[in-house]
């Protein structure tokens, strides 16, 4: 019989995790990929990711065994799942201080095991210290499932643990693997495939980027995910672990731990909080009729380092997104019916397709083609740009990225790289990975989670993380990088920087406007340390020119309401910006109800209109 021990007060909130009020708000009512897409949005905002050496205190808070055979009110033992044994004493038990980095038997100590292995994100950050599925396990146990995934086992067993978890072939029906897998016991295989679908969710839109394919040999191929976004795994894997989340459901364990990593994390595991909610994604039925074809593709922009397509979409039904082809090769995906394509050479000639594609990973037929050829020169930043550096007191690190480029930007493919001094010799360290999207003249800070300005919050930033890059001490380079490529540079590569980024806030000047590799101080104004005063803002200098042939607003000067001519239902956002780049206000759908935008309270002045991505000054009189 299982030995389970629970307070009476856990009890009571058993059927339930207790995500804050509103949490979920915006994906009620979805289901599919459109849901799985809207949670990704919910859990990855406003993160705070930690090193991964900070794991180790945090699972005193996260990980402790008050639910089998211990002192539910006072333990310090940790809760393995890879040696628990439920229904009796477990054969060995750890506190955090027996973390070892190795064994030769089980028993001798723990460390750190990356359910999802982290030679799938090649040890990046934030997916590398993510506590979702990084947790204590038995040393021994740890480092014999090695990256194979986990899975059924079959009937050749290479090793046997002392909870009745092995090692064997796999026997996953109906998948093509035919290696080794790593079966836990029953008590915690829906906690392993809850945790693997979190993965699933937090990374979409960067799962394509992973090492989703180690070997050209299926049979041999240890990575079930499968590279794409939506569905992220195989699909018999998937039907696995649906199988798993059904047999072992959400465990009281798992709410509390999950209530934990939340406080420290400021996100959450979704199918802890509704696990319902895997079934309305992945227990979709596809068709085997390809989606009809996105029609009218034509470009809307065109400038010297991007180009802007749109089209009219698929009239099929269970279309969910659509794959962007430029001169045959596949270059982009999206969601929507419109894209920027970045990373362009001046002066070139280049050709577009684009296909449909549904849940049933079916594509259309080609698109008509696009011909372009870019600009040879034009306003905009041809990439990125590092706008403000901050290395302050104690851990007061913080970047500041700006957008001039002149269309949005995915941050998929950029990271930020920082190197360090061992010996006699300089080194890079893994990266921290950006995601999501960033808009054209907006800006955007990653920084300590420790720091602590007087004018700067952590609740501001966009990115807040203790990886390597945001530990720096003002001797170290670092660098903005598009996947292998340098786009700006902070400090020069192999010497001490340390007479020019110590103890200092540097300011990129207005007059520059470019990134650049070769980094040059004379770009940048210099402040005292902690200085922060408009960090994460935009003055109204450097907003670039931005011209809507849809969209006018009149009158100008305004005395109390401004109005726009033009398609203004379907604007989602109007933020009202001072001349320092000070926020003002910031309204949601504002043309939905009314027809105006009210600035009777304004002072006197010029100020910036930002609707959704386009951003129009105006005089209040």
């Amino acid at each position: 019989m299982k030995k389970l021990l629970l307070p009476i007060f856990f009890l009571t909130s058993l059927a339930f995790a207790q995500a804050p009020a509103g949490y979920y708000v915006t994906a009620a009512g979805l289901t599919g990929y459109a849901l799985k897409s809207k949670l990704h949005d919910i859990i990855s905002a406003k993160n705070i990711n930690w090193h991964y050496g900070d794991l180790t205190n945090f699972y005193n808070q996260t990980d402790l065994d008050r639910y089998y055979d211990h002192d539910v009110t006072n333990t310090t033992i940790l809760l393995d799942m890879y040696s628990e044994i439920p229904s009796g004493p477990d054969s060995y038990e750890y506190t955090t201080a027996n973390i070892i980095g190795s064994a030769s038997a089980e028993g001798l100590g723990w460390n750190r095991e990356h359910m999802m292995p982290q030679s799938t994100f090649y040890s990046n950050y934030p997916m590398y210290s993510d506590l979702f599925y990084v947790v204590p396990t038995d040393a021994r146990i740890n480092q014999l499932r090695s990256n194979y995934p986990y899975g059924i086992a079959g009937t050749t067993t290479y090793y046997t643990f002392s909870n009745t978890s092995r090692i064997g072939n796999s026997a996953i029906p109906g998948s093509t693997y035919t290696g080794r897998v790593y079966e836990p016991i029953n008590e915690f295989k829906g906690d392993v495939a809850r945790s693997l679908l979190y993965f699933a969710v937090r990374y979409e839109g960067k799962l394509g980027t992973f090492n989703f394919n180690n070997n050209t040999n299926p049979a041999s191929d240890t990575n079930p995910l499968d590279g794409t976004e939506e569905r992220s795994f195989d699909p018999a894997y998937i039907a696995m672990l649906l199988q798993w989340n059904t047999l072992d459901p959400v465990s009281q364990k798992e709410i509390d731990r999950n209530n934990a990593v939340y406080i420290i994390q400021k996100n959450r595991n979704p199918f802890i909080d509704n696990p319902s909610w895997i079934n309305a994604i992945w227990g979709q039925s596809a068709d085997t009729t390809a989606p009809q074809t996105p029609l009218n593709l034509t470009v809307t922009q065109n400038s010297a380092f991007f180009t802007t397509l749109s089209w009219s979409p698929s009239t099929s039904t269970d279309v969910i997104g659509y794959k962007i082809y430029q001169n045959g090769v596949l270059v982009a995906a999206t969601k929507g019916t419109s894209i920027s394509i970045d990373h362009l050479t001046p002066s070139t000639a280049y050709q577009f397709t684009v296909k449909a594609y549904d849940n049933g990973y079916l594509l259309s037929p080609d698109s008509n083609i696009v011909s372009t050829t870019t600009l040879a020169s034009d306003v905009y930043a041809k990439d990125l740009i590092v706008t403000k550096y901050l290395e302050g007191t104690a851990n007061n690190k913080a970047i500041e990225v700006t957008n001039k480029t002149g269309h949005p930007v995915n941050l998929s493919d950029y990271r930020l790289s920082i190197q360090f001094f061992s010996g006699s010799s300089y080194y890079f360290v893994d990266p921290y990975e950006l995601e999501g999207v960033v808009q054209n003249d907006e800006t955007f800070v990653i920084i300590n989670p420790d720091a602590n300005f007087s004018c700067y919050t952590i609740g501001q930033a966009k990115f807040v993380t203790a990886a390597p890059q945001m530990t720096y001490s003002g001797s170290n380079y670092l660098e903005l990088r598009y996947k292998s490529s340098t786009v700006d540079a902070i400090g020069v590569s192999g010497q001490s920087n340390s007479s020019i980024l110590s103890n200092v806030s540097l300011y990129r000047k207005n007059t520059v406007t470019q990134p650049t590799t070769a980094f040059t101080i004379t770009e940048w104004d210099t402040y005292a340390i902690n200085y922060c005063q408009s960090l994460g803002t935009l003055s109204t200098s450097d907003f670039t020119a931005t011209a809507s042939h849809n969209l006018k607003i009149y009158p100008n000067p305004v005395a109390e309401n401004i109005f726009v001519q033009g398609k203004a239902e379907n604007i989602e956002s109007a933020q009202i910006i001072d001349a320092s780049g000070k926020l003002i206000r910031t309204e949601k759908n504002p043309f939905k109800t009314k027809s105006a935008i009210s600035v009777q309270d304004l002072q006197k002045g010029m100020y910036i209109l930002k609707l959704d991505h386009q951003s129009y000054q105006f005089i209040k009189k």
